[in-house]
């Protein structure tokens, strides 16, 4: 399981790999000319997508508590299965129908030249490996939200019978440690927007995408998607132990 530092890393990085290829929007486009109806009724990228996940899940990928699958139905795996620490308490909180639906319709055309280059295989990859790592970054907002459950249940539980979504977002919101992520993704952009040739010679004058683009991405898409995680948790959370309390 990846640690915050890493996801943040993996996802800003995945993202400016991205940069490299033009949009080429036919790939977000369900039955797409350019595919002759080879995907059925997926976009190229949902396909690609599909297919993809079908072969991690076999291999167990999905079994892990910080992984969540994006398309169904996906085969069982064919390894045996891992004991992981059990910290999350059950819940039903996914985000990842919103998570493609931001990257399709805001994240990608902010970071990427217009136009079609063709390159689809490779554009849909990266987008696929940007997926992935946007989904693993938002939904560890699950391990947030529960050790500050566990810092103070009686609080997160009146708030959560209450509905109060407001007052759970102001419990658990610490700007101090937002700003210093947002700084952190800042020179992790710096470092991995520049070419060979530039990190060889220390500059950063030409970058693969502008680092004020990654940090405004995160900025406005990223942490409140990660805040909605964390919310939804908490809300689940609180009634849960409420119910379990009553018993």
């Amino acid at each position: 399981m990846k640690a915050p530092a890493q996801t943040i890393e993996s996802s800003s990085a995945a993202l400016i790999e991205r940069a490299q290829f033009h949009l080429n929007e036919s790939i977000y486009h369900k039955n797409a000319l350019q595919f002759n109806g080879a995907t059925g009724d997926r976009s190229f990228l949902e396909y690609f997508l599909w297919e993809t996940e079908k072969v991690h899940a076999k291999v167990r990928r999905y079994a892990s508590p910080d992984e969540y699958a994006f398309t169904s139905p996906l085969p069982d795996p064919i390894l045996p299965p891992l004991q992981y620490p059990e910290f999350l308490a059950p819940n039903k909180v996914n985000l990842n129908d919103k998570i493609m639906d931001v990257y399709v319709h805001h994240l990608v055309n902010s970071i990427c030249p217009p136009g079609d280059d063709s390159n689809y295989g490779s554009a849909a990859t990266k987008d696929i490996e940007c997926l992935q790592a946007l989904s693993r970054r938002i939904h560890y907002g699950k391990f947030i939200a529960e050790s500050k459950f566990r810092s103070n249940p009686d609080e997160y539980t009146r708030l959560a019978l209450a509905n109060d979504t407001k007052g759970i977002d102001e419990l658990l919101t610490n700007k101090a440690v937002e700003i210093k992520l947002l700084e952190r993704l800042r020179r992790k952009a710096l470092v991995y927007g520049q070419t060979l040739d530039q990190e060889d010679a220390g500059t950063s004058t030409h970058l693969k995408i502008p680092v004020d683009v990654v940090v405004d991405l995160y900025e406005r898409w990223v942490i409140p998607l990660t805040k909605v995680v964390e919310i939804e948790y908490l809300l689940e959370r609180g009634l849960a132990w409420h119910a379990h309390n009553q018993k």
